[in-house]
């Protein structure tokens, strides 16, 4: 059974740690926010399970806590950030502001960040321009775990796209998804359970299928969206390759095989061409198209017809993208974060080290 713990506590708990390492008030409170987020959303592989991630990747000076982030060049409707190896969850929102802040200002806004490191969950940053009544966009490359179609090496990262689009009276759409045909993480809860994973997940070191848990850890590769080409993996290819180089190639951070991995035991790849991890965020103002009031009650119809298409089960309703999460969030906030027992171990021996208190009378 899982323990479930507040959204208070394991706010508190995150913060004090993003303090210890040394991160000012004010980054560790969004850093803690951006964290908890994934959480909520039952994304829990880009929540505070990566947390010691996070401290090892400062240990190993690969973080700074104390970031001057800055636009070392913009335009009128673009910007590019460096993100002095901050963390990723402060790096992104400060871009993402700049996104926003452009398209008030001429209608579109387009950021491309370097020199950063992992952001958490794109939805976050997408849906930040939802308080503005904006279309928001986040994307951003990651350390090589998938082969492109037809390759046995690794090229690419999981390289998720987020879009929200803001409705009327319906709650937005809020897409987020990976590049991949899953998540690493779903790969290690196979091994956890010791179970076979699916055929078009995964593929072993020669590039042959594969349903070994542990595939991809053996030096195999995760496969991109589709599994194979029949199933169009050239697409999830595309896709992931879009996604690196917006991110990347376009803002002179690291790309394809270059990107710096996440787990600090990892050694940094050789004769890196750009600087840390990217991303790419942007903003539309829906007026910049067309009246506001118009556009979001046609999302409203449009959403309210999407969801009342005739089902092919008829105990299973016909979702918008961003529903499951959106459920999730609101009992979360209610019944607490259910977390794996490894996690809690993890989180417990952290605070042990940083003298940062885990006590679970207090656990909500």
């Amino acid at each position: 059974m899982h323990e479930k713990y507040s959204y208070d506590f394991l706010y508190d708990f995150t913060l004090a740690v993003f303090r210890k390492i040394g991160c000012p008030q004010e980054h560790a409170n969004i850093a803690s926010k951006v964290l908890l987020s994934a959480d909520l959303r039952g994304i829990d592989s880009h929540g505070v399970a990566r947390l010691s991630g996070y401290v090892r990747l400062w240990e190993t000076g690969r973080i700074n806590p104390r970031p001057q982030i800055k636009i070392v060049h913009e335009t009128p409707s673009t910007a590019v950030v460096d993100g002095d190896r901050g963390l990723g969850l402060i790096v992104a929102p400060y871009a993402m502001k700049v996104a926003m802040q452009k398209a008030e200002n001429v209608g579109t806004g387009w950021v491309s960040v370097k020199n950063s490191n992992h952001f958490g969950i794109a939805g976050y940053h997408a849906m930040m321009a939802l308080d503005q009544d904006m279309i928001g966009m986040a994307m951003t490359n990651a350390s090589a775990l998938v082969a492109p179609t037809f390759s046995a090496e690794r090229m690419l990262g999981t390289n998720p796209i987020a879009v929200a689009i803001p409705a009327k009276s319906q709650p937005a759409f809020v897409a987020d998804f990976a590049t991949t045909t899953v998540a690493n993480g779903k790969l290690e809860v196979a091994q956890r359970k010791k179970q076979d994973i699916s055929l078009g997940w995964a593929q072993d070191k020669e590039g042959n299928p594969s349903t070994d848990a542990f595939a991809v850890k053996e030096g195999g590769s995760l496969l991109p969206l589709g599994g194979d080409r029949e199933h169009a993996s050239h697409k999830g290819y595309a896709l992931g390759s879009i996604v690196d180089i917006f991110s990347a190639v376009l803002s002179g951070a690291s790309y394809g095989p270059w990107a710096p991995p996440f787990p600090a035991y990892i050694p940094v790849p050789q004769n890196m061409p750009g600087q840390g991890l990217g991303h790419f965020l942007g903003a539309m103002r829906v007026d910049a198209f067309r009246p506001k009031e118009e556009f979001l009650e046609h999302m409203d119809n449009w959403i309210k017809r999407f969801r009342n298409a005739r089902r092919t089960d008829e105990n299973q309703p016909v979702l918008i993208p961003g529903d499951p999460e959106r459920a999730m969030e609101s009992v979360y906030m209610k019944e607490g974060i259910p977390l794996l027992q490894s996690v809690e171990e993890d989180l417990q021996k952290l605070g042990d080290k940083l003298e940062v208190e885990w006590d679970k009378k207090d656990k909500g």
